[in-house]
C-alpha cells in the first residue's frame, strides 16, 4: 500500500447531478452492463478512462468458439475445406477486430 493510501480513501469531494429519469435508466443499464457500480461508471466516462463492456467480452468469446468449431469442420471436410478455410480466417479477422479482452 502507498504511502498517499487508497484512491478510494482520497475521494473527499462529492458530486450530485441531476438527470432525467430516462437518463438516470440508461446510465444505470450502460453501468449494469460493465459490472461497475454507477459513481465508478460515470467518474471513468467523465474523465474519459476505459469502461469494460461485458457485451464484448461475450462477442469475443463467441467468435472464439465460432473459430474453433470452424477449425474443426477445416479439418474433417476435404471438399470444402477452402471455404471453411477462409471463413475461419475472417472469424479470425473480426475477433481482432472486436479486439482481445
Amino acid at each position: 500500500m502507498s504511502a498517499r493510501g487508497s484512491e478510494t480513501r482520497q475521494r473527499r469531494c462529492n458530486l450530485s447531478v441531476r438527470v432525467t429519469p430516462a437518463d438516470y435508466t440508461t446510465i444505470t443499464a450502460k453501468a449494469e452492463s460493465c459490472g461497475l457500480p454507477i459513481a465508478e461508471f460515470v467518474r471513468r466516462c467523465t474523465l474519459g478512462r476505459r469502461t469494460p463492456s461485458r457485451v464484448h467480452l461475450q462477442i469475443v468469446e463467441e467468435l472464439r468458439r465460432l473459430g474453433l468449431l470452424q477449425k474443426r469442420l477445416f479439418s474433417q471436410d476435404d471438399a470444402n475445406g477452402d471455404r471453411y478455410g477462409q471463413l475461419f480466417l475472417e472469424i479470425q479477422d473480426a475477433v481482432k477486430r472486436v479486439g482481445d479482452p
